[in-house]
């Protein structure tokens, strides 16, 4: 077995070579606003128990996407939560799941101001939620959106400040802001 010496940057030392290969092969971050149409920040939700308002937010997309079968998701949705809650805490829910002739990872935006019992990992209701279908067959990118989408709602002042905003134009200009800082 032959070694090769590692190839230095012309002009530049190994961690130069390193830096500029890094930046070469750096992939570009997925933006929320690749899988957040304006039209899919959903007014808040009314319904009061877990499996009323995934059947709720089911809808949301079946409204804005007619080819999504609202049974169908809304199953999908209720199954992951079987296998474990996707309210991570600080009132926060990721519900997600993969679905059958989505092309690509979808998602909505809602919250609940009063909040709701959703099994969170820290017991507290939740008032945040931000849904993510994808594909099938997508397995990276679906954790890359779910890491994005976690990153995105970690700080607790833009949580406040999604909480009282006005309305859904208001709420995405919000999530767009935040969003361009990553």
């Amino acid at each position: 077995m032959k070694i090769r010496p590692h190839r230095r940057h012309p002009g530049g030392s190994i961690a130069a070579s390193r830096r500029a290969n890094n930046q070469v092969y750096k992939t570009p971050s997925m933006k929320i606003t690749e899988i957040l149409a304006p039209e899919m920040v959903l007014p808040d939700l009314e319904r009061d128990t877990k499996d009323q308002v995934l059947k709720e937010l089911a809808q949301g997309f079946h409204s804005r996407y007619p080819t999504i079968e609202l049974d169908e998701l809304a199953a999908v949705l209720s199954e992951r939560e079987r296998l474990g809650s996707t309210a991570i805490g600080d009132g926060i829910a990721i519900p997600h799941g993969k679905l059958r002739g989505v092309s690509k990872i979808i998602g909505a935006f809602s919250r609940h101001r009063a909040g709701v019992d959703f099994d969170s990992l820290d017991g507290s209701p939740t008032h945040i939620f931000f849904v993510l279908v994808a594909p099938e067959d997508s397995a990276s990118l679906h954790l890359k959106a779910l890491a994005r989408v976690s990153r995105l709602l970690k700080d607790e002042g833009f949580r406040s400040r999604l909480m009282s905003a006005a309305d859904p134009a208001e709420i995405y200009r919000l999530i767009k802001e935040e969003d361009s800082k990553y």
